[in-house]
């Protein structure tokens, strides 16, 4: 059965981490609209979360206002979301992988939103068009 067509819809939120439930919000609509259970919005609601912080705390340098923009659509069979951001160029799927092997007292902070990402999302794009950081993250729903 295929998932239901989304017309394309978007959010900008400043990059200020009090604006996760905005963002949460945002991704609940969009499962809702596509008729997914609670176990798949739980895991797009992580994965977003995830990408979205990245950017909110390092895109812009220290005390710097800037935004992040959300757009999602879905064709019945992918869903795909693109956050976009104006902040310096990072490409986090280069980031390396996080060691799941080590304990947690032995593993570096960091790199576990990456990893979650990937491990939730069927793809994960990275470009830099026009000054500007796009990650484009797709799920197979349908």
């Amino acid at each position: 059965m295929n998932a239901p067509h989304l017309s394309p819809r978007s959010i900008t939120l400043p990059n200020d981490v009090q604006e996760v439930p905005s963002l949460a919000a945002f991704i609940e609509e969009i499962c809702e609209a596509l008729n997914l259970d609670m176990g798949t919005t739980m895991q797009l609601n992580l994965a977003m979360e995830e990408a979205v912080v990245n950017v909110m705390n390092y895109a812009y340098p220290e005390g710097t206002v800037g935004d992040v923009t959300i757009e999602a659509q879905c064709d019945g069979a992918r869903l795909m979301f693109v956050i976009t951001d104006s902040g310096k160029p990072f490409d986090p799927t280069v980031a390396a992988e996080a060691d799941t092997s080590l304990g947690v007292d032995e593993r570096p902070i960091g790199g576990l939103g990456i990893f979650l990402v990937r491990q939730i999302m069927d793809e994960v794009e990275y470009q830099r068009i026009e000054g500007r950081n796009v990650l484009t993250l797709r799920k197979q729903i349908g």
